[in-house]
């Protein structure tokens, strides 16, 4: 039955730390566990370890244990009643995974009543040897916990990884179920908003499990509107199921585009921890380019670079992207590390636009209509609205922005276009002064976006490292440089009003070019 509760995918989520196989515990050497009664199970596994020496354990249970005890709780004549009976059904009622017995310092031998109602019961039962103590076989579980953990976190980067690149393909869209069935070993389908195929790759899916899949899609996809649809419900972005053949997942792709994944991997004890997280990160590549082929969104992208690239003016081509003034946005992760392209992508999906370059820092072309709001997890400058023909300047204004909001520890810092005291001078006269002011340094571009920099920060130098990535004492090289080669003294506030001044108008000047 679908499991319409299932947790959503509005983002790529930790898989949890994977359960360790009841095979791996007792193939270590070092703990000499033996498996003396219950069902040899290689799809059995212990979500963790816990010691109690209670008759009745079920209170303490949560389910998945490998419960430790040394029979401590074993009554003299409990071999000849119902004790082991009753106490192995508890176990099982609470859900534990198995029972483990230790042979000291209590009892030589693992008693046979014991033995029989695990049997009886089902429930793996290990043999604990005096050497081996509880706690050592605990460390063990955590060990192989944390083992699998890592493995499983590196299979999902690699997954991540692989379907970004699928995503880069000629043929995207089939590339990505693909590659998302082969990580998964199952298969991989994509479901129309009429409910029709539209792709399906890896496994051929058998009647119980394809028709299990397009109940699940129903569940996520919007209903239409209308007096029949009954009361408007947002329906879930994602939901879970399962057969007697595989388990069963489906992904609402976009925000109501009505496209829906569906996921199905073989059903071997349980679904991998990391299969909704790879799962969550195709839907996203998916919605993304089913977003392009719903709204011709990417054609009319590629009929505008091939016109750019033909010599056309951009204020030719920006009417085929769909907005007349643009917003420059600028952003870097906040953990300092290198963007990807998944996260750029998602990032620009958040801001409302595909136009998203990630050659070192993240640009996003924003329809100037959308309003830029701060994003988790991303430090962002924003420049002014502006017409096509001044996008170049507008690049300039963002990355600025993006320098000033790193050095201030902001999230997101805007462009400021408000009208200045400068633009009353003539544009001519204002360049020809800066150019004469700037002259000793114009050769040097370090030298002017330091002092550009340092200025704009009121003169500090760690946070005009911060902006520039550099040393704060190349930062103090560079600006003492400056002044000496200017001639100026930096602490004079109408001197470094002036300067400022200049260099707004050279700054201005470059980018109109």
């Amino acid at each position: 039955m679908p499991d319409a509760s299932a947790p959503g995918a509005p983002g790529v989520p930790v898989p949890p730390t994977p359960p360790v196989p009841f095979t791996a515990l007792l193939a270590r050497e070092d703990l000499g566990l033996r498996q003396i009664a219950g069902p040899v199970d290689s799809g059995t596994v212990i979500h963790w370890a816990h010691t109690s020496e209670m008759s009745d354990p079920y209170p303490y249970l949560l389910g998945g244990e490998l419960l430790l005890t040394a029979g401590v709780h074993i009554p003299d004549a409990a071999g000849s009643g119902t004790y082991f009976d009753h106490y192995v059904s508890r176990i099982v009622a609470a859900g534990g995974a198995a029972l483990g017995f230790g042979l000291a310092p209590v009892h030589d031998t693992v008693p046979r009543a014991l033995v029989a109602a695990c049997d009886a019961y089902e429930l793996p039962l290990l043999e604990v040897p005096p050497r081996t103590t509880f706690s050592g076989v605990a460390r063990a579980v955590w060990q192989l916990m944390a083992e699998a953990r890592h493995a499983e976190l590196r299979r999902v980067t690699q997954a991540q990884q692989s379907l970004a690149a699928a995503a880069a393909r000629p043929d995207p869209v089939p590339s990505v179920l693909r590659r998302l069935a082969q990580r998964l070993g199952g298969g991989a389908v994509l479901y129309a908003p009429d409910g029709t195929q539209v792709a399906a790759a890896g496994r051929e899916l058998g009647p119980e499990a394809a028709a299990g899949l397009a109940e699940l899609a129903t569940v996520v996809r919007p209903r239409p509107a209308g007096p029949e649809a009954g009361p408007a419900r947002r329906p879930p972005t994602s939901a879970t199921g399962a057969t007697a053949e595989a388990h069963l997942a489906a992904y609402a792709l976009g925000t109501g585009q009505g496209f829906v994944l569906g996921v199905a991997t073989p059903r071997h004890g349980s679904a991998m921890p990391g299969d909704h997280t790879i799962s969550s990160v195709a839907a996203v590549l998916l919605s993304l380019l089913t977003g392009e082929h719903q709204s011709g969104a990417g054609a009319a992208r590629s009929s505008a670079l091939v016109r750019l690239l033909l010599g056309a003016p951009p204020a030719e081509v920006a009417p085929l992207l769909g907005a007349g003034r643009w917003i420059v946005v600028h952003a870097r992760p906040a953990a300092g590390t290198a963007p990807d392209a998944v996260a750029a992508s998602a990032l620009g999906a958040a801001l409302g636009s595909a136009l998203v370059d990630t050659a070192g820092v993240v640009r996003v072309l924003v329809p100037a209509d959308r309003e830029v709001q701060e994003q988790p997890g991303w430090i962002c400058g924003v420049s002014a609205p502006v017409e096509p023909s001044e996008w170049a300047e507008a690049d300039t204004q963002a990355a600025r922005a993006l320098a000033r909001a790193r050095a201030t520890r902001a999230p997101l810092v805007r462009h400021d276009a408000r009208p200045v005291l400068a633009d009353l001078v003539p544009t001519e006269d204002a360049e020809a002064h800066a150019r004469a002011l700037l002259a000793p340094i114009a050769a040097t571009p370090s030298l002017t976006e330091t002092l550009r920099t340092w200025l704009s920060l009121h003169g500090s130098w760690d946070r005009t490292a911060v902006a520039l990535s550099v040393h704060r004492n190349t930062v103090r090289q560079r600006v003492a440089r400056c002044a000496a080669l200017l001639g100026a003294d930096l602490d004079d506030p109408d001197v470094r009003m002036e300067l400022w001044f200049a260099l707004r108008r050279v700054g201005t000047k470059r980018s109109a070019r």
